[in-house]
């Protein structure tokens, strides 16, 4: 489930609030063992994501570097290739 949350730090443009609110999905998923909650679980599980949501939105804005904003299609493209490589694809 988790490697489902990509870096949301130092792109242009930033992150937006759905990339943040995937990542969190994906966490509390993590954490509590389930993709979709329970009835009983669900307003616990809404309330951890926008919790967790907000959190990482300080996070971001918080962050400083030096190092130039990466590219979303370069680091994509990346991925794609270092999944190509990893499971034997041809290119």
């Amino acid at each position: 489930m988790c490697r489902n949350i990509h870096q949301l730090h130092n792109f242009e443009p930033p992150a937006t609030d759905d990339e943040v609110r995937a990542a969190a999905i994906q966490f509390v998923r993590k954490v509590s063992g389930s993709t979709k909650p329970s009835h009983a679980n669900e307003e616990a599980f809404d309330r951890a994501v926008d919790e967790i949501a907000e959190a990482t939105q300080r996070l971001l804005d918080a962050l400083v570097t030096t190092a130039p904003p990466k590219n979303r299609e370069v680091e994509a493209e990346k991925a794609k290739e270092r999944g190509r490589q990893r499971f034997g694809i041809p290119a």
